[in-house]
């Protein structure tokens, strides 16, 4: 079979009606906000962490270092404790799904004295910045909240504009045409097996690695094989993140029947990108939907 039609054939793989969407996967480029009122010394806060991923939280009032007390502190490889932050970053003992408890005491003794935080381990995610606000909140801090919150609907408003023109687009070639997928210049594609890395750690091995572009969206089609024992396999969810710390949109991650022990299998990831966010070398990273058993890949790049 020609290149041509084989990146056709993917193409329209990923807008069959088999495909699963996987959802927005991407939280934005804000931090995450947390208010604590005078009672929430003992309110839990969930957090997501990831091992290798830095979680700083950072307070507005000054932290008493002795009063810091960790929960599991073997799983982290760094906690480190400032004057007002608090840097979390776990290690690979850590396990998807488990949970620690961190608490911090103020140095002022005001209310609330301290807070706590519930921190759970995910395989690829981990909100990076936290900022917790103690004090009376300003009325720029408002119109900052305002702001974000406008830009946030903006997003779902976009993001339910496309998933309801796509539900009503034909599929195949004319659905890609029909909900600007590609345009004059169809789609480009990239064997990049030879220039991939695979980290050690992953628990599978990509032995074929093609990459896709179009007018606004980047496929990967990853081959896998060489896993070792246990229950057979399923990506449930993926990452890709590339320069200087950005990460694109995920739209779908597809597989058509788990990868069972000394067998392959086939993954298709689809995101969100235009020519620019697509530049430069991008880490991909699978996950399963319970189990810590994850796939690394970088220097992927796209066409």
């Amino acid at each position: 079979m020609h290149a041509t039609s084989s990146v056709v054939l993917l193409w329209l793989s990923l807008l069959a009606g088999s495909a699963a969407a996987q959802g927005n996967m991407v939280s934005g480029n804000g931090a995450r906000r947390i208010e604590l009122g005078p009672d929430d010394s003992g309110a839990l806060t969930e957090l997501a962490v990831s091992p290798g991923l830095s979680t700083v939280l950072l307070f507005d009032s000054e932290l008493a270092q002795e009063g810091v007390a960790l929960e599991g502190r073997h799983v982290f490889s760094n906690v480190d404790v400032g004057r007002t932050t608090l840097r979390l970053v776990p290690s690979e003992q850590g396990i998807p799904g488990e949970k620690f408890r961190v608490s911090v005491r103020f140095r002022d003794g005001a209310a609330p004295a301290g807070a706590s935080f519930l921190l759970t381990v995910h395989p690829a995610r981990a909100d990076s910045l936290v900022e917790v606000y103690r004090s009376a909140r300003t009325v720029e801090s408002y119109q900052q909240e305002a702001r974000e919150a406008r830009a946030e609907m903006r997003r779902y408003q976009e993001e339910n504009a496309r998933l309801v023109s796509e539900h009503g687009a034909p599929r195949g070639l004319a659905g890609l045409l029909a909900t600007g997928g590609i345009d004059v210049n169809g789609v480009a594609g990239r064997d990049v097996t030879k220039t991939v890395s695979s980290d050690r750690r992953s628990f599978l091995e990509p032995f074929i690695v093609q990459s896709f572009r179009s007018k606004s969206r980047v496929a990967l089609e990853v081959s896998l094989r060489g896993l070792r024992g246990g229950l057979p396999w399923s990506a449930s969810g993926a990452t890709l993140h590339g320069p200087s710390g950005t990460e694109l949109k995920v739209l779908r991650v597809w597989q058509a029947s788990p990868i069972a022990s000394d067998e392959a299998g086939r993954v298709v990831i689809e995101a969100e990108a235009s020519a620019e966010s697509a530049r430069g070398s991008f880490s991909l990273k699978l996950w399963e939907a319970e189990g810590p058993r994850t796939v690394t890949i970088g220097n992927v790049t796209f066409p």
